[in-house]
């Protein structure tokens, strides 16, 4: 199975390579990500694996961190 999710997660890293990994340059390529796994999650069920996205859990409690206040991911 192709991770549908890949080219998110190399989005991120290509991002931080090039920023000398500051994330907070990099939060756009983050939230695609995370809609991506959102969207895999849905469409697979909770119990579907995929190395380039955190568990459903994990990504509920980042989703929920970043929707609570502007992240800056310096700080994180």
């Amino acid at each position: 199975m192709t991770d549908p999710c890949k080219p998110q997660a190399c989005a991120i890293q290509s991002c931080l390579t090039k920023t000398g990994f500051d994330e907070s340059k990099c939060t756009q390529f983050i939230d695609q990500l995370y809609e991506c796994c959102t969207k895999f999650y849905q469409e697979k069920g909770p119990d579907a694996r995929t190395p380039c996205c955190p568990v459903p859990h994990l990504l509920s409690l980042k989703l929920e961190q970043r929707n609570k206040e502007p992240l800056d991911a310096r700080l994180v």
